[in-house]
């Protein structure tokens, strides 16, 4: 992309290989190769579109199924891991995820949410690069299917490279993440704790 479009017009850009496309094609106006690069943009934006369409799917699938787990753990009533008897799928989570997403994108930005969902997928990953360290100390008997060379280097420059992103999005953006981060530690402090099938008092730690 950079040989057809100085780096500094793609920047902030939503869709920057259209943009690079074009140019190609703006050069080769009025040559044999002007249909090539007008079939190319269109099998672009095509794929494009089915890539981000899978991704969403999978999330919107994977969402009810991540509740329907935290409910097995206690972390959430029982109510969520309620399965359809003829579908067998977490139903009730579903229905509940699809009028969520759709609230949501019927009237937020969809710079902000993309924002959003930068930030708290970055700080999953910190969480992640961080826990690997923890369980090597405090579970060490956890199975290890594979082995990471320099786990220490490679962890702690994960956890990193997370946060120096996660400084450059906008101050609305951490100002929305902590409040979501205080809702969900509020729910978990109030519900989740008590509840959770670790905790010493519900009698069914594992």
């Amino acid at each position: 992309m950079v040989g057809l479009v100085p780096y500094r017009q793609m920047l902030n850009e939503p869709a920057p290989m259209v943009v690079a496309i074009d140019a190609g094609a703006a050069r080769a106006a009025g040559t044999a190769w002007a249909g090539v690069m007008h079939g190319l943009r269109v099998l672009v934006v095509v794929g494009t579109l089915a890539g981000l369409s899978s991704v969403m799917l999978v999330m919107m699938l994977a969402q009810p199924r991540i509740f329907y787990a935290m409910a097995n753990d206690g972390l959430l009533p029982a109510w969520a891991r309620a399965i359809h008897p003829r579908f067998r799928t977490p139903h009730v989570t579903t229905i509940l995820t699809g009028v969520a997403v759709g609230g949501v994108a019927a009237f937020a930005s969809i710079d902000e949410m993309v924002d959003l969902t930068n930030i708290g997928t970055l700080f999953a990953f910190v969480l992640v690069c961080v826990g690997v360290l923890v369980l090597r100390h405090t579970d060490r008997a956890r199975p290890r299917p594979f082995r990471v060379p320099l786990v220490w280097v490679v962890s702690l420059t994960g956890a990193a490279l997370c946060v120096f992103v996660m400084v450059g999005l906008p101050g609305e953006t951490w100002w929305r993440f902590a409040i979501w981060l205080a809702i969900g530690l509020a729910l978990y402090a109030l519900y989740g704790f008590r509840h959770s099938r670790l905790h010493p008092g519900t009698g069914s730690g594992r």
